[in-house]
């Protein structure tokens, strides 16, 4: 079993950063992979950005060059720094990880990008 708890969403203006936060039960070191998805209403879940134990990164086009996501193994985290918001990046965000052939999702994060 996996928990994850993700925190630090929000309502931010467009062209505003945003940083959140990924708690997971376990050392993430040996979960191999963690991301972040997102998913608005009528939508299927879209992928955002993974991050694997060795460091190496994946983002969606839509994100790259404005999302960063990054981990802490000291404490069981898995970041994605936000910046340069967009309307379109309005979602909830889940943070998602697959162990021992079974995926994992948190709860979900809002975020609004609005005026």
């Amino acid at each position: 079993q996996v928990q994850l708890v993700e925190s630090g969403g929000g309502l931010v203006q467009p062209g505003g950063s945003l940083r959140l936060s990924c708690a997971a039960s376990k050392n993430i070191f040996i979960l191999n992979r963690m991301g972040w998805f997102r998913q608005t209403p009528g939508k299927a879940r879209e992928l955002v950005a993974t991050i694997t134990s060795a460091g190496d990164t994946n983002y969606a086009d839509s994100v790259k060059g404005r999302f960063t996501i990054s981990s802490d193994n000291a404490k069981n985290t898995v970041n994605l720094q936000m910046n340069s918001l967009k309307p379109e990046d309005t979602a909830v965000y889940y943070c998602h990880t697959f162990y021992q052939g079974r995926t994992y999702w948190g709860q979900g994060t809002q975020v609004i990008v609005s005026s």
